[in-house]
C-alpha cells in the first residue's frame, strides 16, 4: 500500500480508483508552501493541479516519493529537472482537457468579436447600448495559431466551420501535415502581420515566454485581437494592455495570467479585454477525465511499469508488439547484473526481428531498470536509469536488426565480457533465456539461477548433481548449454532455493568445474 498525498481538489472519481486499489489517499487543500514540506514526509505520490509548487527543496525533502502526478497539462508548476535527478517520475494528463480548452478558445473568440461580456454587464445595468457593442464576423477571416498541437488542431476545426482562414507558427509541425489539415504555416512575423485574431497554444517554456511581445505586437493589424487561454506569462500582458489601450491592436481575450490568481491588471480596466479566471479546462468532463488518467498513471507508477504519459521519460510509449517484452528486457538486466558483478565499461543492447522495428528507447530503459536496480541501493526507475548508468561510467550502445535466423524475436546484452540473450515462446510468450556466455541454451529464467562453466568431459554433470544432492538442493529446472568452442560446456541449473556459500565453495573447487555465478531474476 502506497502513501498519496492530494493537495488539491480532484474529482472523486479518480482518487475512489486509487482507494480502490488499496492505496493510502491523504487529501489536504489547506497546504502552504511550509506545511508540505512536513506533509510530503513517507509520501510515495503526489497529486496536483496548478497551484501547489513542487520545488527542488519539496523533492529533496520527499525521500520516498515515486511520482508527481499533474491533473491536467501544463508543468510548470514542477521543477521536472530537479525531479528527474532524484528518479521521480513526472506523469500529467495532456488529452483530459483538450476539447474544454479548444471550446473555450472559441468561446474567447466569438466574446471577443462579437462583445459579449460587455453588452451583457451593460444591459444588467439598465443600459441598452446596442451601436457601441458593434462586433465583427468570424467568416473570412483569417485566424493565426501558435502552436498546432493537440489543442490547436481541434481550434483549427472548430475554426475551420466558421469559414476562416487558417495559418501557424509551429517550428516542429511540417507544412505537408498542415496542409492536411487546411492550414498554412507561416512564420511568427508573417502570422502576425496577416491574422484578424491569434489564438495561442505554446507550453509555458524559457524560449515561449514573452514569445508574444512588444516587438512582435508592433507588426499587427489595427484589427487583431489576441486569444490565450494556453498558460499565462507567453503573452507580456503589459506590452498587450500597451498595445490595446493605444489603438495599435482591437482587443484580447486571455484565461490565463502571468501570476494567479490574478484580481488586479492593466487589462481589467480595457473596455476591449475578455478574462475568465482560467476556466479552460474547468467543465465537468475534463475534470472527471483529468482524474481518472492521473489515478491510472500514479497507479502504473508506483507498480513500476511503464507510464505513458509519464513527461521525464526519454522512450516513446510501448505498442503491443514491445509491450511484452518489457517484464523480459528488465529480467535480463537484472540477471546480466549478477552475471557480470560489476558495471561493464559498456553495456550492448541488440534487438532482433519485429522488434527491432519500431522506437524500442522504452526497452533499453527496461534494462538499464533491472541491471541497476540488481545493483544500486536506491530506488531504480525508467526516470533515473540512464543517469544511474552515466554516472557509473557505462557507455550503453543500441544495436537492432530486422533479421533473427533463430528466433522471432530476441533480446541479447552484452558487456565485461559476458552475454545473455531471451526471447518469448508460446501463445503465453514465456520467457526462455536461450544464450548465456554464449553458450546456446533454453531454459525459463527463475528466481535463483546458477551458471556452472565447465570442462566438457563425462562425469561433470554427476558431480555437480552430487553435490547438491548431498547439500539438501532440489533442482527445479536444468540445461546444458553447447558452445562453439569445443572443450568448454555450460550449465544453467535453477534450484528450489538459495544455495549456501559453502555448497557454492565445494562446486567451483570441484575438478572440471571453471566457474559459478548465482545469478537473481
Amino acid at each position: 500500500m502506497a502513501r498519496i498525498l492530494v493537495s488539491e481538489e480532484i474529482a472523486e472519481g479518480g482518487l475512489d480508483r486509487l482507494r480502490a486499489a488499496g492505496h493510502d489517499v491523504i487529501v489536504r487543500l489547506d497546504l502552504t508552501p511550509a506545511t508540505l514540506l512536513d506533509a510530503m514526509v513517507g509520501v510515495h505520490a503526489l497529486i496536483i493541479r496548478s497551484a501547489t509548487q513542487v520545488t527542488a527543496e519539496v523533492l529533496a525533502g520527499a525521500t520516498d516519493l515515486v511520482v508527481v502526478g499533474r491533473a491536467g497539462i501544463g508543468l510548470d508548476n514542477v521543477d521536472v529537472e530537479a525531479a528527474t535527478r532524484r528518479g521521480v517520475m513526472v506523469v500529467n494528463a495532456p488529452q483530459s482537457n483538450i476539447v474544454s480548452a479548444a471550446e473555450h478558445t472559441m468561446a474567447l473568440l466569438l466574446a471577443s468579436a462579437r462583445n459579449v461580456p460587455q453588452a451583457h454587464a451593460a444591459l444588467k445595468a439598465g443600459r441598452w447600448e446596442r451601436s457601441r457593442w458593434e462586433g465583427v464576423e468570424l467568416a473570412d477571416k483569417t485566424l493565426g495559431i501558435v502552436g498546432l498541437g493537440r489543442i490547436g488542431k481541434l481550434v483549427a476545426q472548430r475554426a475551420a466551420g466558421f469559414g476562416m482562414r487558417l495559418i501557424a507558427y509551429d517550428p516542429y509541425i511540417t507544412s505537408d501535415r498542415a496542409r492536411q489539415m487546411g492550414v498554412d504555416m507561416v512564420q511568427l512575423d508573417d502570422l502576425i502581420a496577416q491574422s484578424d485574431f491569434v489564438t495561442v497554444h505554446l507550453p509555458k517554456t524559457k524560449e515561449t515566454k514573452g514569445i508574444i511581445g512588444r516587438d512582435i505586437l508592433a507588426k499587427a493589424k489595427p484589427d487583431l485581437r489576441v486569444i490565450n487561454v494556453a498558460r499565462g506569462g507567453i503573452v507580456d500582458e503589459e506590452a498587450l494592455a500597451e498595445a490595446v489601450r493605444s489603438g495599435q491592436i482591437a482587443g484580447a481575450a486571455l484565461d490565463v495570467f502571468d501570476v494567479e490568481p490574478c484580481t488586479d491588471s492593466p487589462l481589467f480596466a480595457l473596455d476591449q479585454v475578455v478574462v475568465t479566471p482560467h476556466l479552460g479546462a474547468s467543465t465537468r468532463e475534463a475534470q472527471d477525465k483529468a482524474g481518472d488518467t492521473i489515478a491510472d498513471m500514479v497507479q502504473l507508477a508506483l507498480a513500476g511499469d511503464f507510464v505513458p504519459f509519464a513527461v521525464n521519460v526519454s522512450a516513446a510509449e510501448a505498442n503491443e508488439t514491445l509491450r511484452p517484452f518489457l517484464p523480459l528486457a528488465e529480467r535480463l538486466g537484472r540477471l546480466f547484473a549478477t552475471l557480470c558483478e560489476s558495471a561493464p565499461p559498456q553495456l550492448e543492447i541488440c534487438l532482433e526481428g519485429e522488434i527491432a522495428q519500431y522506437d524500442s528507447r522504452i526497452l533499453t530503459l527496461s534494462v538499464l531498470k533491472g541491471f541497476f536496480g540488481a545493483i544500486s541501493d536506491e530506488p531504480v526507475s525508467y526516470v533515473n536509469a540512464p543517469q544511474l548508468a552515466k554516472s557509473a561510467g557505462v557507455e550503453v550502445r543500441e544495436l537492432s536488426s530486422r533479421d533473427s535466423h533463430d528466433y522471432v524475436n530476441l533480446v541479447t546484452l552484452r558487456g565485461g565480457g559476458h552475454s545473455i540473450a531471451g526471447t518469448l515462446t508460446g501463445r503465453r510468450g514465456d520467457p526462455r533465456l536461450v544464450m548465456i556466455e554464449d553458450h546456446t541454451t533454453d531454459v525459463p529464467p527463475a528466481e535463483n539461477m546458477l551458471v556452472v562453466r565447465n570442462d566438457d568431459r563425462p562425469g561433470v554433470i554427476g558431480l555437480v548433481g552430487t553435490v547438491l544432492g548431498d547439500a539438501g538442493v532440489n533442482i527445479n529446472d536444468m540445461d546444458v548449454g553447447r558452445s562453439p568452442e569445443p572443450g568448454s560446456a555450460l550449465m544453467v541449473i535453477a534450484p528450489s532455493g538459495p544455495v549456501a556459500d559453502e555448497v557454492l565453495h565445494r562446486l567451483r573447487t570441484s575438478p572440471g568445474i571453471t566457474s559459478v555465478h548465482v545469478l537473481h531474476a
